[in-house]
């Protein structure tokens, strides 16, 4: 059965050559037709002119001129002129404590949104940072017997180091307790000021400390209780400073209710309930809080947290010493494409940060984009609660490439999901290892042995209507509108399907058994399969490199290409017909070994959530 396969296979590749092909067995003229025997012993190749003619630059490269790793041309993209740029920011994460897996989770998929971006040729600030102020942290030092700064210091060295080992590569990483953010603060809270949006006035309710904000009968359980740090609020009165917000009551209603402002959908309708409930004032400033920005006519209050935090997304952009200014601003890219945030602080976001931003005649975001918790036991995690999954721990016996495909492949993004570990083991197995690595390393191995692991015909030269050039293509658009739409678990999804297909393909081709006995024809056709699966594995890596970077490019280093053809890649690079005849491949080597040590953590054992939020 296998043998009748290979020989369609073979008839099939016959008409579409256009020289002649050079195989141990087999000599194919594209113009006549004519198969005559080859009695070529070690190699497909009987000299060197093919090795010779190996290229510097794959095709593709070849055509736009990449020539480095420090390129950064828009060549070889569709991108227009006005829509070359995309600045994304996650949250700036507080530093009461050491990075947690849910301060990992919105980094990896900002991530590899950003890293998608950059592949369709767009100029990518991807933003993080460290929000370092207030009580928390003051709380947090005094336990540790340590200055404010001092603590901070050392939390945004485990926020950098983590990044690092997350492959996270973000372009600006700022921190609050910079002088120039101090600037942009007190600059943009002098703008408010003078539209006379800012007032004194006495408050007196429910303030959770771990929250750093004021709570309504509505938003606290049973006795006062923050329903997410599950600890009673602390009954407070103060004099401080408010912002107006109810005077921009109909602007930020109109601009939620616009369609793509505030995702997903449920994360949207949520914020409009809050918001046609009335909106109220808020407190900018805080007077018993030592440790903070002093507000600048009245050094006896310093800024409120998140008046403070937010306004990072704007001193990330900008020099030392250079001003706030609306055109200092967009010149260098503001307002962001997208703010990516956990739903637990969607409100400051999509509703005070706009209002901030109306009042000092700002540019607003386009986008604000909400993802779920992860749970754990049901629980959301969180460093205030004590239930954290370390994400160090899941780095050092599985890698970077593990942790982030497994959740950004089974947490939908926008939706909750709660950890296996178990789970996480099997799923990175199944797809990495197997689909994926065993798949490569067994094509590998097949070429070494029969064509001395090096490429007998083009990838372009595989017939259209092969079932693997087929699937790679709906897959492949597939992957870049989910990409577009932060859908990351279903760009993923494409990327497995071509992958599955792929072995599937092998066991339907059976290519071992016309290179062991079927007639020079079907080995010469056989061989082509082989370079129709690693075209495929090739195209597999780039869908999947945005989210696994490592293992894409030791993809890539296994089919023969440089580190710096691998930084030249576009995602326009997705197209069928990127191998070359001739390409010689390295030895194999596996790409992603399997998971065999014993479990790292006690998180128990439950099924992803999938179900709509």
């Amino acid at each position: 059965m296998p043998l009748k396969v290979l020989t369609m296979l073979q008839h099939r590749l016959s008409p579409s050559m256009g020289r002649t092909l050079q195989c141990p067995w087999i000599s194919i003229s594209r113009q006549s037709h004519a198969h005559s025997v080859s009695h070529c012993q070690s190699s497909i190749f009987a000299s060197n002119v093919l090795r010779d003619a190996a290229r510097s630059a794959w095709p593709w490269q070849q055509q736009r001129g990449c020539k480095s790793a420090a390129s950064s041309s828009d060549n070889g993209n569709s991108v227009s002129a006005d829509n070359r740029t995309f600045f994304a920011t996650t949250p700036l994460y507080y530093v009461n404590a050491e990075p947690h897996m849910g301060s990992a989770y919105t980094t990896m998929a900002a991530d590899a949104i950003a890293r998608f971006q950059r592949l369709l040729g767009r100029r990518v600030t991807l933003v993080t940072g460290t929000d370092e102020h207030g009580e928390k942290i003051a709380e947090a030092a005094a336990a540790k017997g340590q200055q404010p700064q001092e603590h901070c210091d050392g939390v945004v060295s485990a926020f950098k180091g983590l990044w690092e080992e997350l492959d996270i590569r973000y372009d600006s990483f700022i921190r609050t307790t910079e002088p120039k953010h101090e600037a942009v603060v007190k600059s943009i809270l002098s703008r408010v000021w003078e539209t006379g949006d800012i007032y004194k006035a006495k408050y007196e309710g429910w303030y959770c400390v771990g929250c750093e904000a004021y709570k309504d009968d509505s938003e606290m359980e049973g006795d006062h209780a923050c329903p997410t740090h599950k600890k009673r609020c602390v009954e407070r009165e103060e004099e401080n400073y408010f912002f107006a917000l109810s005077k921009y009551q109909n602007q930020i209603q109109a601009l939620i209710e616009e369609e793509g402002f505030v995702q997903p959908e449920a994360r949207r309708n949520e914020m409009l309930g809050w918001v046609r409930a009335g909106l109220r004032d808020f407190s900018i400033s805080r007077a018993a809080v030592a440790w903070g920005i002093p507000i600048p006519l009245d050094p006896s209050q310093t800024v409120y947290v998140w008046f403070d935090a937010l306004l990072g997304y704007m001193s990330a952009l900008l020099p030392e010493g250079v001003e706030a200014q609306p055109k200092e601003l967009q010149a260098r890219g503001w307002p962001a494409n997208v703010h990516f945030v956990g739903k637990d602080i969607l409100r400051f976001h999509a509703v005070y940060w706009p209002g901030m931003l109306m009042s000092a005649g700002l540019p607003i975001p386009k986008k604000i984009f909400a993802h779920g918790f992860l749970t754990k036991d049901g629980m959301k995690m969180g460093k205030s609660l004590g239930n954290v999954l370390d994400p160090r721990s899941l780095l050092k016996a599985y890698g970077a490439d593990a942790v982030r495909f497994y959740f950004l492949k089974e947490i939908v993004f926008g939706q909750d999901g709660d950890f296996s570990e178990l789970r996480f083991r099997d799923i990175v197995n199944a797809y990495l290892a197997n689909s994926i690595g065993n798949l490569l390393n067994r094509t590998q191995g097949l070429l070494k042995k029969n064509c001395s692991s090096m490429l007998p015909v083009a990838a372009s030269s595989i017939p259209a209507d092969n079932p693997l050039r087929v699937l790679a293509a709906e897959q492949a658009d597939r992957a870049e509108a989910a990409y577009q739409d932060f859908r990351l678990h279903d760009a993923l999804e494409a990327g497995l399907a071509i992958s599955n297909r792929g072995n599937l393909y092998m066991e339907e081709v059976a290519p071992w058994t016309a290179f062991k006995k079927g007639s020079d024809a079907e080995k010469h056709a056989a061989a082509a399969a082989l370079v129709a699966v690693l075209e495929a594995v090739r195209i597999v890596a780039l869908i999947m490199s945005p989210v696994t970077p490592g293992l894409s490019s030791r993809i890539y280093a296994g089919l023969g290409m440089s580190p710096e053809q691998f930084d030249c890649l576009r995602w326009s690079d997705v197209q069928w017909g990127g191998l070359p005849e001739g390409q010689s491949m390295p030895k194999p080597q596996p790409v992603f070994a399997r998971i065999e040590a014993d479990p790292v953590t006690d998180v128990s054992v439950s099924a992803v959530s999938m179900a709509a939020q």
